[in-house]
């Protein structure tokens, strides 16, 4: 396997694209994180299948977040994406997260090239209410049956935001 994080960059995210790397299909139940040392992915733990994730989950490579882990993504797809594989995708916004007192936050985004949707979507108004409430819900209470209360969704917020926590995620990177 490729260390996505030497062979990827993050995208043209001044232009609204990113590289994403999917580490957790849509409906999946199974924390599976990119181990960066190692240069794969690793099952880090089984959640509660209540708590199976309502959309893709990956990261964007050669970014850090403040929690120490590459940038989150949510990446909106009409079925479940492959562990391993990546995609051109465009940004909608940014839910802003805290997790146990860390900032976690996740870029929102659908691939820059969908063709069964007719790329419907540009902005996060464009994506269907629930499905943003069952985003919010989800990180809401994820981890409600060890830790209730530890995670919180502060906001969502739109493309310049999301391209602003991008751009410090790179600069992370790169110091």
């Amino acid at each position: 396997m490729a260390d996505f994080n030497k062979i990827l960059t993050p995208g043209d995210y001044q232009n609204g694209e990113i590289n994403v790397v999917v580490e957790i299909p849509t409906g999946s139940n199974h924390k599976i994180e990119w181990d960066r040392k190692n240069a794969c992915f690793m099952l880090d733990r089984i959640e509660p299948i209540a708590f199976a994730k309502p959309c893709n989950y990956g990261f964007i490579p050669q970014t850090l977040d403040e929690d120490g882990d590459e940038l989150d993504v949510l990446l909106i797809t009409d079925q479940p994406l492959t562990t391993g594989i990546y995609t051109t995708a465009r940004i909608l916004g940014v839910m802003k997260f805290v997790d146990d007192g860390e900032v976690d936050d996740k870029i929102i985004a659908v691939p820059a090239d969908d063709r069964n949707n007719g790329d419907l979507y540009q902005t996060l108004e464009d994506l269907p209410k629930r499905l943003i409430e069952q985003i919010n819900f989800h990180f809401s209470h994820y981890k409600d049956l060890k830790k209730p209360g530890s995670t919180v969704v502060k906001e969502f917020a739109g493309i310049e935001e999301a391209k602003q926590v991008i751009k410090d995620a790179i600069d992370r990177w790169n110091d």
